[in-house]
C-alpha cells in the first residue's frame, strides 16, 4: 500500500529507481505552474525516463492497487533490462489516485511542477482521468490503461483499454442469442464510466431485441445493497448488467448470491476480473459472466509468458492479476512501442505515433487505430474463483 507518510525510496526488494510518493498536504500547490520549455528540454537530455504512475491504493478501486503495482514493476524490469526506452532507463514513481478528485489533482500538480516527470500513466477511474487530462494537456504525454467508456480525444492522452462497443456489445448479443436474454436491469457506480457506458449499452440491448426494466446509480463506497436487490427482484430481469467499481462490486455480488437471485438471474459485469472474483467468493459466482480483452486463463503464448514472469518475480501467492492490474503492464509496453516508432518521447510526435500503432503485450497483439484500441475480446463465465473462457471474438 502507498505510504501516507514521507516519500520513501528503495523499498526492500525494489530497485532504488522506484519511488512511492505520498499525497501532499491538503490545499498544497493550489495553482498550476506555467509550462517551462527549457525544463522540458532538460528532461529530454537526462538519462532516466521519469514516469509518474497514478494507481489507486485507497477507496473502492484500491483493491486493484497491488496487482497493478506488480504489473508495472514487471514491465519496468523487462524494459530496463533490454536498454530502456530510446536508451533511457525508466524511473517509476507511484501516486495514489484514490480519494477526492481534487486531492488527486493536487498530487498531479506536484508531480508535474516539482517531480520533473516525463510521462503520466494512469489506472484509475474516469473521473480522475477528466481532472488529470486538464493538467497534462499540451505539457506531457498521458497513457490511460484500463477499461473505460471510450471517446477520449484529448491531445496527448492515449487510452488503450476496452470500450463498450468492443467489450459489452458482443456480450449482450451473445446472451440474447444463447440465453434468451431480453429483460435487463442496469446498476452502476455514480460516476462517468457507468453513466456513459449505460447510454451505449441501452442501444446494444435494443439491437439484440431486449429492453431495460430498471436502472440505478450507486454512490461510490456504498455497501448496503438490500434496497437495490429488492428492486431487482421486483422487476424480474433476465440479466443484471453490473458497472459497479472495485469493492462495491464485491459487496453487491456477495449480497446478490446470498439473496438467492444468482440461481435464477444472469449477471454480466465489465469490471469483474480475477481480483474482484476472489473477493466475491466461490459461493456467490453462479451465473456470473464477464467480458474483457484479458483474463489470466487465456491460453496464448503471450499470456503464458506474462504469467510465468509474473509468478517468477512475485511468487505463487502474489495478488491475482486481472484486466485492470495487467493493463499497467500493457501501458508500458505500448509506451515503448510508440516511442520507438516516433523516435522521440516528446509530446506531439509520441502522441501522433500512438494513435495508429500495433504493439504486443499479455493480451497479444493490440492495434490502435485513430486512437481506438482493437484486440481479441473474450466472454467468460465465473467458475468458482476462476474464469472459464466461453468464446473469443
Amino acid at each position: 500500500m502507498l505510504s501516507t507518510g514521507s516519500v520513501t525510496a528503495g523499498r526492500p526488494g525494489l530497485p532504488p529507481s522506484l519511488l512511492f510518493r505520498s499525497p501532499p498536504r491538503r490545499g498544497a500547490v493550489p495553482f498550476l505552474a506555467p509550462f517551462d520549455p527549457d525544463r522540458a528540454e532538460r528532461r529530454g537530455a537526462r538519462n532516466r525516463l521519469r514516469i509518474g504512475n497514478f494507481l489507486t491504493f485507497s477507496g473502492s478501486p484500491g483493491i486493484w492497487g497491488p496487482a497493478a503495482t506488480n504489473s508495472a514493476l514487471l514491465a519496468v524490469s523487462e524494459i530496463n533490462r533490454r536498454g530502456g526506452i530510446l536508451g533511457r532507463e525508466i524511473e517509476l514513481s507511484f501516486y495514489d489516485s484514490g480519494g477526492a478528485v481534487e486531492d488527486v489533482a493536487a498530487r498531479a500538480r506536484d508531480a508535474l511542477d516539482f517531480d520533473d516527470i516525463d510521462v503520466v500513466m494512469g489506472s484509475h477511474i474516469s473521473a480522475v482521468r477528466l481532472a488529470l487530462r486538464r493538467l497534462t494537456r499540451g505539457r506531457i504525454p498521458y497513457v490511460y490503461t484500463p477499461v473505460y467508456e471510450g471517446g477520449e480525444r484529448t491531445p496527448g492522452v492515449m487510452a488503450i483499454g476496452e470500450t463498450p462497443h468492443s467489450q459489452t456489445r458482443p456480450a449482450i448479443h451473445w446472451l440474447a442469442e444463447n440465453k434468451g436474454a431480453k429483460r435487463w436491469y442496469l446498476i452502476g457506480s455514480d460516476y462517468v464510466w457507468p453513466w456513459q457506458s449505460h447510454l451505449q449499452t441501452k442501444i446494444y440491448i435494443g439491437e439484440a431485441g431486449g429492453h431495460v426494466v430498471g436502472e440505478e446509480f450507486v454512490p461510490v463506497g456504498h455497501d448496503d445493497h438490500e434496497a437495490h436487490l429488492a428492486r431487482i427482484r421486483a422487476t424480474r430481469p433476465d440479466v443484471v448488467l453490473i458497472s459497479l467499481i472495485g469493492t462495491d462490486s464485491i459487496t453487491f455480488n456477495r449480497a446478490f448470491g446470498e439473496s438467492g437471485l444468482a440461481a435464477t438471474t444472469l449477471r454480466l459485469a465489465g469490471a469483474v476480473d480475477e481480483t474482484v472474483l476472489l473477493g466475491i467468493g466461490a459461493d456467490n459466482t453462479e451465473n456470473l459472466y464477464s467480458a474483457s480483452g484479458y483474463f489470466n486463463c487465456i491460453g496464448s503464448r503471450a499470456n503464458d509468458e506474462f504469467m510465468s514472469l509474473y509468478t517468477a518475480m512475485f511468487g505463487v501467492d502474489a495478488p491475482p492479476v486481472g484486466s485492470v492490474g495487467q493493463s499497467n503492464y500493457e501501458g508500458l509496453r505500448f509506451l515503448k512501442a510508440a516511442a520507438e516508432r516516433a523516435g522521440s518521447l516528446s509530446l506531439h510526435p509520441l502522441a501522433a505515433a500512438g494513435r495508429n500503432i500495433v504493439y504486443s503485450g499479455a493480451r497479444g497483439e493490440v492495434a490502435i487505430r485513430q486512437g481506438r484500441a482493437g484486440m481479441a475480446m473474450h466472454r467468460a463465465a465465473a467458475d468458482g474463483l476462476d474464469f472459464r473462457i466461453i468464446r473469443t471474438f
